[in-house]
């Protein structure tokens, strides 16, 4: 018997794009603060000459990565993610240029967990983690009340049983 997989037509949550954009700035941000402070330290101090180029032109690959990931790379990501969930397998799908698109047969399955961090809490949003004997996937991104029943469908699925041995 042939099984025909559709393609996964669930997307994540376009909130995520605003949290993307918000943690690229600040972590952009932080590698500006600090080849700013190395570049004031090179002037006041006279460093070598050579230390000063080198700085502005890190300064310009960091402003140029800057740009691309806070404006272009969220929006893209946004709209190349899809997964989806049936009886038999989990798909994830992502990636224009290089298309990633995982199947995880449910049979494989040993845990699936829901994350929330600062940023997805304040937006209402949750990170699906699904973990196999060799590794661990993740969904991006998904509304709180359809995690949770996400979370629930694949556990029942795979037959992954809550262990109440550590309490």
């Amino acid at each position: 018997m042939e099984y025909i997989l559709k393609e996964p037509e669930r997307q994540i949550s376009t909130k995520i794009i605003q949290i993307w954009r918000t943690t690229n700035t600040i972590g952009h941000g932080s590698f500006l603060l600090g080849f700013g402070a190395l570049l004031a330290a090179s002037h006041y101090w006279d460093w070598y000459n050579w230390v000063s180029i080198t700085l502005y032109v890190l300064i310009g690959i960091t402003v140029l990565s800057a740009i691309f990931s806070i404006l272009i790379e969220p929006v893209f990501i946004q709209r190349t993610w899809r997964y989806d969930v049936d009886e038999n397998f989990i798909q994830l799908k992502h990636g224009r240029w290089n298309v990633e698109h995982k199947i995880i047969p449910m049979a494989k399955i040993e845990y699936v967990t829901t994350d929330q961090g600062p940023f997805l809490r304040k937006a209402g949003l949750y990170s699906l983690s699904i973990g196999t004997t060799a590794s661990s996937h993740k969904i991006p991104a998904i509304p709180e009340e359809e995690a949770l029943k996400l979370r629930s469908l694949i556990a029942s699925y795979a037959n992954v049983k809550e262990d109440d041995s550590f309490e």
